[in-house]
């Protein structure tokens, strides 16, 4: 089975659920596929209006759908990240 991606239309976007996304409560950064869990990692210091917390939650969420969807991080932490 492939693991195909593909952006996703404002439709699929609003049938997910908080938890798909890094930042949860801002529904910002999904992690849907291999593809979204490079893509949040790549943008995750261009979210703003999040505090250190906020941060720390996501980064969580994204090493878990890395996991999950065998993308691998070398960053250890999202203070590892290059600004």
């Amino acid at each position: 089975m492939a693991n195909e991606s593909h952006s996703l239309s404002t439709a699929e976007r609003n049938e997910l659920g908080n938890e798909s996304f890094a930042f949860k409560e801002q529904r910002k950064l999904p992690l849907v596929d291999a593809e979204h869990v490079r893509n949040a990692v790549a943008r995750f210091n261009q979210v703003e209006g999040v505090d250190d917390d906020d941060r720390d939650e996501a980064w969580a969420r994204i090493k878990s759908a890395a996991d999950r969807h065998g993308v691998e991080l070398h960053e250890k932490s999202w203070h590892d990240l290059n600004v």
